[in-house]
């Protein structure tokens, strides 16, 4: 369906994108900081599951209804904003003496769905899906939506990976907080304001 030379360049520019900073990288790094190593996984699987029903959305021609819908843009964003704030409370919430034990305190399947949930409040996702996927499909080609599948599932793969080894990174930078108690105690603050920030940029964002 899909040429090897098509599939290695929509691989190689799916990582290029992925490098560039947005809302899934920093949720999943301040998810390996706050819940650890596995925390971080689940965060990862999460934004994964969010890729695949966003694929599944596009193949089925309803990304591009909702986008057609003026409204939907700016429902979707207000939407994420509020929610990424309500976690932002949620992480102040928390005791700072309690820092240590609040990846136990979390469970894994929570982690998993506030990251999936973040990633699909977020507005642009949709556009991205509906404009990025379409380029590298061979419309003159049979099985077009068998196409679209094919590269949704490959954006996941690399997309979940991607995130993995960056959720690690923030598990190795906790680790190294843990060791010091005033900054171990930063770690709610210092996830609270990356939601916040995640929150407002949702705000300020434009078609």
């Amino acid at each position: 369906m899909i040429s090897l030379t098509t599939l290695t360049t929509f691989s190689i520019a799916v990582l290029l994108l992925l490098c560039s900073p947005g809302p899934n990288m920093a949720f999943v790094m301040t998810c390996g900081m706050q819940y650890g190593l596995r925390g971080s996984m689940a965060a990862a699987l999460g934004i994964g599951a969010a890729d695949i029903i966003l694929t599944l959305l596009t193949a089925c021609g309803i990304t591009a209804i909702i986008t057609a819908w003026p409204p939907s843009f700016d429902v979707i964003r207000y939407a994420g904003a509020v929610y990424l704030l309500w976690m932002a409370y949620k992480a102040l919430g928390n005791s700072a003496s309690a820092i240590a034990t609040t990846a136990q305190a979390v469970s894994l399947p929570t982690v998993f769905a506030r990251s999936c949930l973040n990633s699909l409040l977020n507005p642009k996702a949709l556009l991205f899906f509906m404009v990025f996927l379409p380029q590298f499909v061979n419309a003159q080609a049979d099985m077009v939506t068998q196409q679209l599948l094919l590269l949704g599932l490959t954006l996941t793969a690399i997309s979940t990976i991607f995130h993995a080894l960056l959720g690690s990174f923030g598990h190795v930078i906790r680790h190294a907080l843990m060791r010091h108690a005033k900054a171990a105690k930063l770690q709610a603050r210092i996830l609270a304001a990356v939601l916040s920030l995640l929150a407002l940029r949702l705000l300020l964002m434009t078609r």
